[in-house]
């Protein structure tokens, strides 16, 4: 879907489906195959509605890229700060975290994953690939996966927490 859309933005405006582009009204109309033998999806680029396709173009790549410049992207946000929560708005669980780094004077980085709109799942599958954990909150301090709520709460009780937010430098110093 993602792919479809880049595309589309790049042809021109009209109702379009993943598998025909047919019917836009533009002069250069695309029309897209999708490749059955593959059991990736890849898609081939047709200009003018042609049959014959001299070079089709392959946008797995694209999406691929897309998938990995999130990827990126994530890793650097969580090494580029001390505490950074992966967070819904609406999650108890998620609250109470917050809470808990409220009291202790932290001020993490809060991602809330349901207001970054059609982005917010595409992240949140990228923190399950990279932590196995695919519930929020996801916490990360020092640039080191924590876990969940259970989990920082634990940290917290065995005296844990604390030490970890001096070493990655995460307590504001403020009065």
């Amino acid at each position: 879907m993602a792919v479809t859309s880049h595309l589309a933005k790049l042809s021109c405006p009209g109702s379009f489906s993943s598998s025909s582009f047919t019917q836009l009204p533009c002069d250069k109309v695309l029309r897209f195959q999708k490749n059955v033998a593959s059991t990736s999806a890849r898609w081939s680029l047709g200009i003018n509605g042609s049959k014959k396709q001299s070079k089709p173009l392959s946008v797995r790549g694209m999406a691929s890229s897309f998938g990995s410049r999130l990827e990126e992207n994530v890793k650097k946000t969580v090494v580029d700060n001390p505490v950074v929560v992966y967070s819904k708005t609406w999650c108890s669980y998620s609250s109470e975290v917050k809470s808990l780094f409220k009291r202790l004077g932290v001020n993490p980085l809060v991602i809330e994953l349901d207001e970054l709109g059609p982005q917010g799942p595409q992240v949140q599958k990228v923190l399950e690939r990279l932590t196995g954990q695919h519930t929020v909150p996801n916490v990360f301090i020092g640039g080191k996966h924590i876990g969940g709520c259970t989990d920082t709460v634990k940290l917290y009780r065995k005296g844990e927490l604390e030490t970890l937010l001096s070493e990655a430098n995460a307590k504001n110093t403020e009065t």
